[in-house]
């Protein structure tokens, strides 16, 4: 253990990572670091990275959607690899709208506007009525450049920053839980700690650093994880309390989350010792979020287990959940896009494929219980894992 007066006595600080370049943001950080006493958790420290207005990396200006790393985007979105999962999905809104009385749509996290786009588009064609579509964004940038995509639907796709009272309607995320929050626990020698951001204090003319550092903590993963093996991994309070919320609010509809994850009993697994924390930029991946902070992505698998409890203990039925590729062929993609043009159809391999998004993406579906009867999202309607949660 290396002493440092920053940070708490009980707090093991571990080893520098690059530099992440300064910066506003890096200086927002450690600022909150200082006001905190010297240690951040990491979910305030993502947080921050992500969302702080005007520098956090959802709400810069920096490109972060597109198919090559030539455009400057960091990664692709399904949306944006095909608009045929958009126009697949908006088979399944329909469905969900009419099979629950409703005339709404409501998405979280809507990115570049891609998936809004596709799913009106779908629901024109099938001739589904709908009154209003409605996008909740925390990025000001993100949101214009959706409002500019989105013209040609007027006033009747609108935007939001806080839920309403009571809500109505079909919800859409799709990789939004992935992007809330985390926080980090590490079993080294057999004790379990809450990992951290601490500083390093400036020395020899070099800035402060920011640092990772280990705390005591009561938390542990909501599954035992056998083994006495160092094992590091994440928790969800976040991604499951925004769902709480959510079924606060919500009186009819369904909802469809789309997202890369496992159930409880493979993201514990004894072998995934480094857990699934991952950055992203241009294309590229790597485990270092403290680097380059606000230039890349940071995200972590989606306990797809904890957000399915989550949703019962708030009165939510769980509706099914099944893999990316079997949800799209359900719904009826090969047969939306058999008459697209080659280029559009070369496209739909990686959205189904085990070996591509069509296996590590899962759809979950949820309903309030006075939606939940007498219907069976079509999505599901074979190869439904609900079982494995």
């Amino acid at each position: 253990m290396e002493d440092n007066p920053r940070v708490d006595s009980k707090a093991e600080i571990l080893p520098v990572p690059p530099s992440d370049g300064g910066g506003e943001l890096r200086s927002v950080i450690v600022q909150a670091c200082h006001e905190a006493g010297g240690w951040l958790p990491f979910d305030r420290f993502m947080a921050l990275a992500l969302y702080t207005p005007g520098l956090g990396y959802y709400a810069n200006g920096l490109v972060k959607f597109g198919a090559l790393p030539l455009s400057g985007s960091d990664f692709v979105t399904a949306p944006e690899l095909s608009p045929w999962f958009g126009r697949t999905l908006g088979r399944q809104v329909g469905q969900a709208l009419q099979a629950t009385g409703t005339d709404e749509v409501w998405e979280f996290g809507a990115g570049s506007g891609a998936l809004a786009e596709q799913v009106l588009t779908q629901l024109q064609a099938d001739g589904v009525p709908w009154r209003r579509y409605t996008i909740v964004d925390l990025s000001g940038v993100l949101r214009q450049r959706q409002q500019q995509r989105l013209a040609a639907w007027g006033d009747r796709v609108q935007w939001a920053s806080a839920l309403p009272g009571r809500l109505e309607g079909v919800v859409l995320g799709n990789e939004v839980l992935d992007a809330m929050p985390v926080q980090l626990l590490k079993r080294s020698g057999g004790v379990w700690y809450e990992r951290g951001v601490a500083i390093r204090p400036a020395t020899h003319g070099r800035p402060e650093e920011l640092v990772w550092a280990d705390r005591p903590t009561p938390l542990r993963p909501p599954a035992d994880v056998p083994g006495a093996h160092d094992y590091l991994t994440e928790i969800h309070p976040q991604a499951e309390a925004f769902i709480r919320t959510l079924a606060d609010h919500w009186r009819r509809g369904a909802a469809f989350f789309i997202d890369y994850g496992f159930p409880e009993t493979e993201y514990y697994h004894p072998q995934r010792h480094m857990g699934t924390l991952m950055c992203h930029r241009l294309h590229r991946s790597d485990a270092d979020p403290l680097a380059d902070v606000g230039l890349k992505d940071i995200t972590a698998h989606v306990n797809f287990t904890g957000v399915a409890l989550a949703a019962q203990e708030a009165g939510l039925q769980v509706m099914g959940y099944t893999s990316q590729g079997r949800f799209l062929l359900n719904a009826g993609l090969l047969e939306l896009a058999a008459q697209a043009p080659m280029a559009e159809r070369a496209g739909l391999a990686r959205l189904v494929h085990e070996h591509e998004m069509g296996e590590l993406f899962k759809v979950l579906a949820l309903a309030p219980m006075a939606s939940a009867e007498g219907w069976l999202p079509m999505g599901f309607a074979r190869g439904d894992r609900t079982h494995t949660l």
